[in-house]
């Protein structure tokens, strides 16, 4: 493939379904100067602990590092929206030089007592692990001091890429875990963790859940709430999306009380519909999982004429797709072969081995498999496989546009539902509108077709 051809050192990270046994080399750091579309570990940890709606979340590090993260996810609040705000210590260079621990003491008494959080998240930077502040001191002291958890997210940059992030905010939330009461939690209760709450998604996934019986305790993060994530050990189950942003703390919870794991995905009729199933026949509550498959028929019924038409539309037109998450792209291959699109290339920032064995298995012949892509070769496969639609985050979207390639938006950035049945009806609209649109006509690459 010439495309593979682009970075020599990276073409064991990037497969061809059909065109040799499969192997694919992945989660190992990125090559020095290959502008990887990854983001640094400070970013993984803020994206997940930044919905946590009723917390403080402070910055300490350059005002840089705050203002690439403000407000970075579409995650809303049915309360509280603290975590709207961006707060940073704002190091300089005398700062650098003589140490920023008496700087972030004082921002974290003047933000506390200013805003009443009900927790404090801390956030250090590369620039803390070059010059040795003792984050897990101030925040102690602090915690003593204001009568409220002040934690400590260690998520300097010298640990990989967000991955070490999502573990970083993890391993700050499991100090919140076992703190709170756990009365009156039910035997079919379960935590839903990474949900970020995107456009309102959690509220629908809750609604589908409380529909067949099931009791949320704790939203792992989305409108999370810090007394909720301090019972969320009082849950008789984990339904865990996202697994590489939150399956840290599900396996912590696990290993120190005894609570098992469902990983499942929300995106697409199929996905939606055996994450009830599976909670149902976890449980194993007859009466359950009848409510449950009530629920998908009735849901499925009201979508699918609506779906027929777009299908209409789009048979044959080509996707290409590139997340953050492995877990979305399996559910976004089985969406578009429900619409009538073809995939054609697949990627992920963070997917692990097993990820793109089910990738592979998932997948079509000749479909392009890749870890961990740059848009050098972004940009190639777009052409390369001629798509119709770039399926990304706000990193690929100017690859697209420049390229004359319809896109959509399935990153933490994006405003529009997309998850659960209502969901697929969202995307489907989005997709045909986006794919149909006649001002692809007019792009150089169609022109040129003509």
């Amino acid at each position: 493939m010439s495309s593979a051809a682009l970075l020599k050192n990276r073409s064991k990270q990037i497969h061809v379904k059909g065109s040799a046994p499969f192997e694919l080399d992945c989660n190992k750091e990125s090559l020095a100067g290959a502008v990887s579309q990854r983001a640094c570990v400070f970013c993984g940890s803020r994206v997940v602990l930044y919905p946590i709606a009723d917390a403080l979340h402070l910055v300490h590090g350059p005002i840089g590092c705050a203002v690439y993260t403000w407000d970075i996810r579409g995650a809303l609040s049915s309360g509280p929206e603290l975590h709207r705000l961006s707060f940073s210590t704002d190091l300089q260079e005398i700062d650098v030089i003589f140490g920023g621990e008496k700087k972030l003491a004082k921002a974290l008494d003047e933000l506390i007592d200013l805003h009443k959080p009900k927790a404090a998240f801390v956030y250090s930077t590369c620039i803390v692990g070059l010059i040795g502040d003792d984050l897990e001191a101030v925040c102690k002291k602090a915690s003593k001091e204001k009568g409220i958890p002040v934690l400590p997210v260690q998520s300097e940059g010298f640990k990989g890429n967000k991955r070490a992030g999502y573990e970083a905010a993890c391993n700050a939330m499991s100090r919140l875990v076992g703190t709170g009461d756990t009365s009156g939690i039910s035997k079919y209760s379960i935590n839903i963790l990474g949900d970020f709450n995107l456009a309102g998604e959690i509220w629908l996934i809750r609604e589908y859940f409380e529909r067949i019986g099931v009791q949320p305790v704790a939203n792992i993060t989305g409108d999370g709430r810090v007394a909720d994530i301090q019972r969320c050990h009082g849950a008789a189950l984990n339904v865990v999306q996202c697994s590489g942003a939150t399956m840290d703390l599900a396996n912590m919870l696990e290993k120190n009380y005894g609570i098992p794991s469902l990983r499942v995905s929300y995106f697409g009729i199929e996905d939606m519909a055996e994450a009830l199933y599976a909670v149902a026949r976890h449980f194993g509550d007859p009466e359950m999982l009848d409510k449950a498959r009530q629920l998908v028929k009735e849901e499925i019924q009201e979508l699918m004429p609506e779906l027929a038409k777009y299908k209409k539309a789009l048979s044959g037109k080509k996707a290409a797709i590139y997340v953050g998450g492995a877990f979305k792209a399996f559910s976004l291959v089985k969406a578009f072969r429900l619409i009538g699109m073809d995939v054609v290339m697949v990627g992920s920032q963070t997917g692990t081995k097993e990820d793109y064995i089910e990738l592979e298995e998932v997948t079509d012949e000749g479909t392009i498999i890749v870890d961990d892509s740059n848009p050098l070769e972004l940009s190639s496969f777009l052409k390369e496989k001629d798509v119709d639609l770039f399926v990304g985050g706000v990193k690929e979207r100017p690859i697209a546009y420049k390229l004359g390639v319809a896109f959509c938006d399935h990153n933490h950035e994006r405003k529009e539902m997309l998850a659960g049945f209502k969901g697929m009806i969202n995307f489907a609209r989005e997709v045909y509108g986006s794919v149909m649109s006649p001002v692809w006509q007019f792009v150089p690459r169609r022109k040129e077709e003509k």
